[in-house]
């Protein structure tokens, strides 16, 4: 049996609200012989059980993965991935032949927490968060691979930067199952390269599918500046949309090359788009009332909460750039992927931004993540995704 962690006086009121997260000040001792990535079971003051969990050292020592005293063994492992596939069936976003890329698992959202497993076609990308879920990778695999019944071939692991650099891990990056040098995907009927052995996350940003989508629907007749493009999944639909022009900028020539395939892929020989591999502050200062459309979809500004105060700064020059800089009656979308910045903070950013522009701006939408991102009501730490469409005159 598991051995246990026991908790101090009044350290689980939080734990009676099923948030999954267990801090390192709420322990008062732990069983000998406890290692990092064990499952272990969390035992109140009163001696009660109250979770089940993988152990980790820092400030997070607990992921609970049940509030029942189970066995994680393969049943459990089945019955989770089974429950996250049911959920994405439901709501029309897995077995959509329009669209063979969706996240499967989304960590604490679909309750394992420390686990990411992406779909593209027919390959799977599993990504760990913590050494738990990396100890349970190969478990995981043979589970995935059960529930799944043919849709995926291919199981890919992605893990070597995602948790804490231990030389003992062997958290090398490869397939677990299967193999193929297939990297297209389909997203609404797009075809996109996923670069999932050296791009970002898992290979491409899943969580702006209906963002991208939105997009679309504004892009018709308009001069495009899709800044930090990465792969150019917002500026691939907005060629789609019917935009005159299209520009992506990328600071990385990777990404550029990769957006060139991927605009070259769905519209070869079309002369509306180019790529260009700039710093973003750069190219902006260089152009002047050019785009009536531009995206500002940054990578994260802060990943900790003791930089939250100079991603907010951040915030607030890169939008006083866009707002600058756009057309008359110009649309914005701007984003922060940063979970510690919150939509208040951004809202505030971003409204900061409007003032030292003087410009006149309406919010239209506001943006977050999809679906097949969800949000574990319990943990409202997981709606990292927050975005603003504004009218600007």
């Amino acid at each position: 049996m598991y051995k246990n962690i026991y908790l101090k006086k009044g350290k689980d009121e939080s734990l009676k609200r099923f948030h999954p997260w267990i801090f390192s000040g709420a322990i008062q001792r732990m069983d000998d012989g406890i290692e990092e990535g064990d499952v272990v079971r969390v035992i109140n003051a009163n001696g009660d059980f109250i979770a089940v969990g993988h152990y980790q050292k820092g400030t997070i020592t607990v992921r609970v993965l049940s509030f029942e005293d189970v066995l994680i063994d393969a049943d459990f492992w089945e019955k989770s991935i089974s429950s996250a596939l049911n959920m994405r069936i439901r709501i029309g976003i897995a077995d959509n032949p329009d669209n063979n890329t969706y996240r499967l698992v989304h960590g604490e959202g679909d309750y394992l927490p420390g686990l990411v497993i992406d779909c593209y076609g027919k390959t799977a990308v599993i990504q760990a968060h913590s050494v738990g879920m990396h100890y349970s990778r190969n478990e995981i695999c043979k589970a995935l691979l059960k529930v799944m019944d043919g849709r995926i071939e291919n199981v890919f692991y992605k893990s070597e930067t995602t948790i804490p650099q231990k030389k003992d891990l062997h958290q090398e990056d490869g397939f677990l199952y299967g193999h193929t040098d297939d990297n297209v995907a389909v997203e609404n009927g797009l075809k996109f390269h996923i670069d999932w052995l050296k791009g970002q996350k898992t290979g491409f940003f899943i969580d702006q599918r209906e963002n991208r989508s939105l997009l679309e629907h504004y892009a018709k007749g308009k001069s495009v500046l899709n800044m930090f493009c990465y792969t150019g999944g917002f500026s691939v639909y907005a060629m789609r949309g019917g935009a005159k022009v299209v520009h992506s900028v990328d600071s990385s020539a990777k990404a550029i090359e990769l957006t060139k395939r991927n605009i070259d892929m769905n519209f070869p020989g079309d002369d509306r788009h180019e790529a260009i591999c700039d710093d973003a502050f750069d190219y902006l200062d260089s152009h002047d009332d050019t785009y009536d459309l531009i995206i500002l979809d940054p990578p994260a500004f802060a990943k900790h909460r003791s930089a939250l105060r100079n991603a907010l700064k951040g915030y607030i020059r890169l939008n006083v750039k866009g707002l600058e800089k756009i057309k008359h009656g110009g649309i914005l979308f701007t984003f922060s992927c940063s979970q510690v910045v919150t939509k208040e903070n951004f809202r505030t950013a971003v409204f900061t931004a409007a003032a030292q522009a003087h410009r006149k701006v309406r919010i239209l939408h506001q943006l977050h993540q999809p679906a097949d991102h969800p949000i574990n009501i319990y943990h409202p730490e997981g709606e990292y995704l927050k975005g603003l469409v504004l009218y600007v005159e």
